[in-house]
């Protein structure tokens, strides 16, 4: 609960903050890196980081959560933080790596905002960051009791069983358990994270969906090669495209992920473009191997018909669930040869 002295001060500094936000993240990253170059191994996304988009989700966070805390002082919005907290989770993070986090984002707060910074905002503020840490490091507590693992244990290493080239651009990696402890269960939707070797031993981590339902045994997920467009090539979806091959191994954490299949028993749509279709492809899988009746339906766009990844595992799961139906949209036109209800030129219309 944000206190009744700290309201009125976050309220008046609101804007100069949020005016501000995105320069203090940059300012933020570059003092936290300057500090401990080892966070870029293993923890956070070099490329996220080159491209700005790291600083941004910081920014827009924190603007969120204050902006939250002003209108509704007395409530912690923790459901915006759920995300956040299975990411972190995902990757390992500690309560200990907040107090780094503080540290340096208060620096930076200063060194941007300079003599506005009064003893009063900075109390002020201090307060709202550590309500946001207490409520993810809460989070992410239960996140790992639930699957019984501490941060330094969600990790495994994995190797590759089997490669497969679904497009020009896509491969699935499906991975095979390299010991004899107990596969956890993913829920429908759900990701890992991989630590990927970079070839000067950086590790740099990823989320990708799980595409395929658990056996026990097995776990499945799909990249897409990240071409510059104007900016740097992806460099792990690159690695693993071009040079990941079967038998070799990769660290693997295990499924987070908050935006899982609702289990109330009522019709499904699914609705993805292109390598979006991925955590649908696992919704399903999961779907077909329970043997499941619901109403399912399928709305999907691509380029394509050779675009479309992982299309045959997709219609394979489809063809298992006795009322499902599949529409597709290809931008460059409407002939396929998949069995499916529907095929539309052109992008996606859901009328």
């Amino acid at each position: 609960m944000l206190s009744d002295r700290s309201r009125p001060v976050n309220e008046a500094t609101l804007r100069l903050v949020g005016d501000n936000i995105a320069e203090i993240a940059t300012r933020f990253y570059e003092h936290l890196f300057g500090e401990h170059p080892q966070l870029l191994d293993g923890t956070f996304n070099r490329g996220n980081q080159a491209e700005r988009t790291q600083q941004m989700a910081l920014a827009g966070s924190v603007a969120v959560f204050a902006s939250a805390l002003v209108k509704v002082p007395e409530e912690v919005p923790e459901h915006l933080l759920s995300r956040i907290a299975h990411k972190h989770a995902s990757l390992g993070i500690t309560p200990a790596q907040y107090d780094v986090v503080h540290e340096h984002l208060f620096w930076a707060i200063v060194d941007v905002l300079g003599d506005a910074v009064t003893p009063e905002v900075a109390a002020a503020w201090d307060e709202v960051y550590w309500l946001m840490a207490h409520a993810l490091i809460n989070q992410e507590r239960g996140l790992y009791s639930a699957r019984g693992v501490r941060p330094d244990t969600v990790w495994r290493e994995w190797e590759v069983a089997e490669r497969i080239q679904e497009t020009d651009d896509v491969v699935t990696f499906r991975m095979r358990r390299t010991d004899d402890r107990l596969v956890k269960t993913s829920l429908p939707g759900q990701y890992v994270t991989v630590q990927v070797p970079m070839p000067e031993g950086v590790r740099q981590p990823r989320q990708y969906s799980l595409t395929k339902a658990d056996d026990g045994e097995h776990r499945q997920f799909s990249v897409k090669r990240v071409r510059g467009g104007g900016k740097p090539d992806g460099e792990v979806s690159n690695h693993l495209c071009d040079r990941v091959q079967v038998g070799d191994r990769l660290t693997m954490s295990l499924p987070f992920g908050d935006v899982v299949l609702d289990d109330s028993g009522r019709p499904v749509v699914f609705a993805s473009a292109g390598i979006g279709v991925t955590p649908m492809a696992g919704m399903l899988s999961h779907l077909a191997t329970a043997g499941s009746h619901l109403p399912i339906t399928l709305l999907h766009a691509d380029a394509d018909e050779e675009s479309f990844a992982l299309r045959h595992q997709v219609l394979d799961d489809l063809r298992k669930l006795p009322n499902a139906t599949a529409h597709v949209w290809y931008e460059r036109g409407g002939d396929s040869s998949l069995p499916v209800d529907g095929v539309h030129a052109g992008v996606m219309d859901l009328r």
